[in-house]
C-alpha cells in the first residue's frame, strides 16, 4: 500500500485488485503473505472511512431535531 493517504474508493480499488490476484492462485506464499497484510491494512481505511461518515450523517441529522 503507498504512502500517501487513500480515500476510500481508492482503497476499495486496490483492495479489490489484491482479491483479484489472490483469487487467481497464481501468488507466491511470500507474496501471498504481503497482499494479505496489505488487504488487511485497506480493510481497516474503508471502516475507518465509513465510521467517520456514518458519524458526520449522524451529527448532521441530530441538528435537525
Amino acid at each position: 500500500m503507498s504512502k500517501k493517504k487513500l480515500n476510500y474508493t481508492e482503497a476499495l480499488t486496490e483492495l479489490e485488485g489484491i482479491i483479484e490476484q489472490i483469487e487467481s492462485g497464481d501468488l507466491t506464499v511470500d507474496e501471498l503473505s504481503e497482499k494479505v497484510k496489505t488487504a488487511a491494512d485497506l480493510v481497516k481505511v474503508c471502516q475507518d472511512k465509513l465510521r467517520k461518515t456514518e458519524d458526520e450523517i449522524n451529527k448532521t441529522l441530530e441538528g435537525l431535531e
